[in-house]
């Protein structure tokens, strides 16, 4: 039996920070940061069954294309997904009344659709990257037991070696994304890419306001670095624990992002809006055929 202080609920039953219930969700879920894009996306739904709200995170469940889909917003940060992900699991597949593990397994698919800073040239402002690989920059997967079971080792070295990698800096770690999803990007509207997850917008990502950098040369030693014909893409913050925690848990995850700015070509696209609707629109298409 886990105990009240690991798994704690609220007073009607739910879970402590989602607020939601086993039967509120779908086992197909869509994450997305900010909790406006939550309405953005389910605007298309032919019909909504759920919706709740408690701090950052937003939830609506209800039907696109006649398959039901949960989008939830997380907030900013991996620090955020440690919740999202362990809750979402939680409710899928633990009694929350008995608490106890479930006999048999529920996998989940976990898309999450956000906004990016490129770190190519060939990546223009409102370009589309599906991350083929997230690299953990916020150290949060090595909380975990076993974490090395779900990480490509091999990357990791050779990022570290590459970029001499302080050790005063978290250990980065690196997780493949689900084949399965990524089956569904595969036309020229999607670009593939390794994501960089940043704990952080300034700093982590080599942005200087008032405070000098650590590292100076980290985001040129990125932009150079390649393993196996793969080249680091974008920066966003929250991919790398979607895909460590989703693989350790058994679930399905994938990160498709709008590329809003492109720190190389120094451009960017504040009004990014309709761009990010026709994202939108292009991954529900794909998931619910």
């Amino acid at each position: 039996m886990i105990k009240h202080s690991e798994l704690i609920l609220n007073n009607d039953g739910s879970i402590f920070h989602l607020h939601l219930k086993p039967e509120h969700i779908s086992t197909q879920i869509i994450l997305v940061g900010d909790p406006a894009r939550v309405d953005s996306i389910s605007s298309f739904f032919r019909t909504i069954d759920f919706s709740i709200q408690n701090r950052e995170f937003k939830t609506v469940t209800g039907w696109y294309n006649d398959k039901k889909l949960t989008i939830i917003s997380t907030g900013i940060g991996t620090d955020n997904i440690d919740i999202v992900l362990n809750e979402l699991d939680a409710l899928a597949n633990i009694d929350l009344e008995k608490r106890e593990i479930k006999k048999e397994h529920t996998q989940l698919n976990i898309v999450r659709i956000g906004t990016s800073g490129g770190l190519q040239t060939y990546l223009p402002v409102n370009s589309f990257v599906v991350s083929q690989k997230s690299i953990g920059f916020d150290g949060m997967l090595n909380f975990y037991a076993n974490r090395e079971n779900v990480s490509d080792l091999s990357f990791e070295k050779a990022f570290k070696l590459f970029t001499n990698w302080d050790n005063s800096l978290p250990t980065p770690y690196v997780v493949d994304a689900s084949e399965k999803l990524i089956s569904k990007f595969n036309d020229g509207i999607f670009t593939k890419g390794v994501t960089i997850s940043a704990p952080g917008f300034y700093g982590p990502q080599g942005r200087v306001l008032r405070l000098p950098l650590a590292v100076p040369q980290l985001n040129q030693q990125i932009e150079a670095f390649e393993y196996n014909k793969l080249k680091i893409t974008n920066f966003e913050m929250e991919s790398s624990a979607i895909y460590g925690l989703s693989k350790m848990l058994g679930h399905e995850a994938l990160t498709v992002c709008l590329i809003i700015a492109n720190r190389v070509t120094l451009t960017a696209n504040e009004n990014y809006r309709s761009e990010m609707l026709r994202l939108i629109k292009e991954v529900l298409n794909r998931l619910t055929k």
